[in-house]
């Protein structure tokens, strides 16, 4: 009998030591996601709900304007300037130079920054998010965004039309989402890269008035 009870005894510690670890198992398993949701800043939060709500039209379309925005940048004052030198117009060559001189600061100063505070990619460290495009340099701040938003800003400036200004600024604008879309940088990495490219265009503006002594010719 006393062989008997310790038997049912232990029978029912271990019993209870399977269900207690059972039990823990699919708790965890409930609760994992909503804690790494809680441990996601605000950032990685909107990089994941974009991510969900990728559509494979969009996403080519995302694709697209974030790998051509280099092109882009180059070809705007590369154009300008063509124009200058076919019309042997100063002004126009002045302007020209100002636009690829704004890009040139805007690089510089990202690829500075990006190095000095050397972020990883969310797509690095962000648990569920898969990046759509590419991306090997550190994420702060963003290099497209800035280069993008110098060049809206610098044409803006050198040509101050509403109908240059819009267009200019929806492209640098779709670029800084595409790369937010596609995963590859947090918003506060374009909210900078905005920053420095608009900060880049207005000081360089700054200085060619300086360096000429008087404002563009519109």
């Amino acid at each position: 009998m006393k062989v008997a009870f310790k038997t049912s005894k232990k029978t029912k510690t271990v019993s209870y030591i399977f269900k207690s670890i059972l039990f823990t198992a699919v708790c965890f398993c409930y609760l994992q996601p909503p804690a790494i949701a809680q441990k996601l800043n605000f950032d990685q939060r909107m990089l994941i709900n974009m991510m969900e709500n990728r559509t494979p039209g969009t996403t080519r379309l995302m694709q697209g304007i974030s790998d051509n925005t280099q092109l882009v940048s180059v070809l705007i004052p590369a154009t300008v300037v063509a124009a200058g030198l076919i019309d042997n117009n100063k002004t126009t060559l002045k302007k020209g130079l100002y636009l690829a001189e704004s890009a040139a600061a805007a690089t510089f100063i990202s690829y500075g920054m990006k190095y000095s505070f050397k972020r990883s990619r969310p797509f690095m460290v962000t648990p569920g998010l898969t990046a759509a495009g590419s991306g090997s340099s550190p994420s702060f701040p963003s290099g497209h965004t800035s280069v993008a938003f110098a060049s809206a800003t610098s044409l803006t400036l050198a040509y101050p039309k509403w109908y240059v200004a819009v267009p200019a600024y929806t492209w640098a604008a779709s670029v800084g989402y595409s790369r937010m879309y596609l995963g590859v940088h947090y918003p506060s990495d374009v909210l900078a890269g905005a920053v420095i490219g608009a900060g880049s265009a207005w000081l360089m503006y700054k200085a060619n008035k300086w360096l000429f002594k008087k404002k563009p010719n519109h």
